[in-house]
Parts: C-alpha cells; structure tokens; sequence
C-alpha cells in the first residue's frame, strides 16, 4: 500500500481543521475537502436536517462551482470530534462520479489510508450519462 502524497495529506489535514473548528452540534458534523485541477483546496461541511440535508462532500461540489472551480481531482470527508476520514455515503458516490468521474477520492484511517479513484468504489456502476436518450 503507498502512502499518500503531500498534496492528498494536505487535503486530509484541510479537512480536519475544518472539522475541528466547524462542525459544531448535530447540524455539521463532517468536513470536507477537495482540490481543484487548479490547486485550490474547497472545504463544506455538511448541513443535517431531518429532511435530509446535503452531506459535507456535496456541499463542497457546490462551494468549489461557486468558486469557479468545475473541475475537482480528489475528495475527502472527515468526521467531527476526532472521527477520521469517513468514506462517502452512496448517494454521494454516485453523484461525485457523475459529476467529475476521475474523482480520486481519499479513504481508510491509519495505514490503510489511501487515495482511490471513484470508480472503484462503485464497481459495475451506473454511469447516468449512458443511459439518456439522445435527442435527435
């Protein structure tokens, strides 16, 4: 296993700031960060709400399109009061991998912590832009 790269610890670091400083109460409770193909580092944190509030990694795909920033390369959510890196929930797999499918996406605590693409974590997946009928 290889160990991240300076640019995706300092992805995982951004991340962790923001979780520590703010998520505050049941309302933010995950963090995250991505990078831009520009170098740019976005951080959101996610907005709960009983009605199903967009997690910390969606909010991030809006913060950084806000920002100008279209075209992101690699994703991380980390969780509040010293969770660690939280691994995507589905529904964001599969958005993320709509919107930006060579996505890296950073996993795993410890040693097994690793930047994987997208893709791999949703094998046999469905790729929405394959399956809309082209108007003629």
């Amino acid at each position: 296993m290889t160990e991240l790269s300076a640019p995706d610890r300092e992805l995982v670091a951004a991340a962790e700031e923001i979780a520590a400083t703010r998520c505050r109460g049941d309302n933010h409770t995950m963090a995250a960060a991505a990078r831009a193909r520009d170098g740019r580092i976005i951080t959101a944190v996610n907005a709960y709400h009983f009605t199903g509030g967009p997690c910390a990694e969606l909010v991030a795909v809006g913060t950084a399109a806000a920002q100008g920033a279209y075209d992101l390369t690699t994703m991380v959510a980390v969780g509040d009061r010293d969770r660690g890196v939280v691994p995507p929930c589905g529904r964001c797999r599969q958005a993320l991998l709509d919107y930006f499918p060579t996505l890296s996406v950073i996993v795993g605590n410890g040693p097994s912590r690793r930047a994987l693409p997208i893709t791999d974590l949703l094998p046999e997946t469905y790729v929405w832009a394959d399956h809309q009928l082209d108007e003629a």
